[in-house]
């Protein structure tokens, strides 16, 4: 209650204080989450998240003085020195997890369980963005720079992990460099990547939770005991990489359309090739979920056994994530 509370305190805010207030009560409520298993990793974890969390809403709260002293006023709205603007773009930026401040991200993922996960990579994503969807005058050259760096580490930094969670992580990051490329530009088209890119992780997630895969050799043992969830993870995994006619081609489609129209076609090649390395770690771990199967290993032989406990959940996410494409000039549109 306090996690959906604090997030909808800021994204309903147009003072800064208050708007400060719900990203640190935002902040407070998931350390309970991430501490809840007792395990020095999750300590660790806990730890690293608040003071990364704290640091930028601190950072935050300064610049909202500073804008009040030098414009006499607290509105989100119409903040405009832009000091102030560049120093709310990085503590946001550092909030998400985004490159180059993005060290702590895959490290705090990894310390806690796979719906911790799921809530750290969705939800908790919205409040900090929603602070730049109502800022009207946004640093657009440190916005292009972030989400570039983004785009760049989250792909190459996956390419020698194995735990699917640090991937997920990685996955996450380069997404948002995708988001924030395009909030400079066209808020409609953002919107809908942020929507395509919840539904797609939210679906990952609950995949993996389901079949308990904490590892890439997990992940090639799933089909002994779930292979129509083997399949769905496939799609779902060519669906984050932004294959067509998969849904996750919509946004990047969106994206470098506009880029284009607008004559950035330095910054839409930068992006496109920015998303290959992304794009080969998840043909690899496709790879190795639906061709690399050792049909005698111990691990498979004992998972046989293994008892599922499946939910309605995948199979309607898993839809949204695969099958949207058709339907993406209504989406833009509403």
């Amino acid at each position: 209650m306090s996690l959906s509370t604090s997030t909808i305190i800021t994204m309903s805010s147009h003072h800064w204080l208050l708007a400060w207030m719900g990203l640190e009560l935002n902040t407070l409520s998931i350390l309970p989450m991430i501490i809840k298993s007792h395990h020095p990793r999750a300590a660790e974890a806990a730890t690293k998240y608040f003071l990364v969390q704290a640091m930028a809403a601190a950072l935050i709260l300064f610049a909202g003085i500073m804008n009040a002293w030098q414009m006499g006023h607290w509105s989100i709205t119409n903040t405009s020195a832009p000091t102030t603007n560049v120093l709310i773009t990085l503590a946001v930026a550092l909030k998400l997890g985004m490159a180059p401040m993005h060290m702590w991200y895959p490290e705090v993922m990894q310390g806690v369980n796979m719906n911790t996960a799921l809530i750290l990579s969705t939800w908790q994503k919205i409040a900090p963005l929603t602070l730049l969807y109502l800022m009207n005058h946004l640093p657009t050259n440190i916005l292009v720079a972030v989400g570039l760096a983004s785009a760049l580490f989250g792909g190459w930094l996956g390419l020698n992990q194995t735990q699917t969670r640090k991937i997920m992580a990685l996955s996450s990051i380069a997404h948002m460099g995708w988001l924030i490329i395009a909030l400079n530009f066209n808020p409609n088209i953002t919107t809908l990547t942020l929507l395509t890119y919840i539904a797609m992780t939210t679906t990952m997630f609950l995949l993996l939770n389901m079949t308990t895969t904490k590892t890439l050799s997990d992940l090639a043992a799933t089909w002994s005991y779930a292979p129509m969830l083997t399949v769905m993870t496939m799609v779902v995994l060519m669906s984050l990489g932004g294959l067509p006619p998969l849904t996750g081609f919509a946004p990047k489609w969106l994206i470098l359309g506009q880029l284009a129209n607008m004559k950035l076609l330095t910054i839409g090649a930068a992006m496109a090739a920015a998303s290959l390395p992304s794009l080969f770690f998840y043909i690899r771990m496709t790879y190795i979920t639906t061709l690399l199967a050792p049909p005698n290993t111990t691990n498979t032989q004992h998972n046989w056994r293994f008892k599922l406990h499946t939910t309605q959940a995948p199979p309607i996410t898993a839809a949204a994530a695969t099958l949207l494409l058709p339907l993406t000039p209504l989406m833009l549109i509403f």
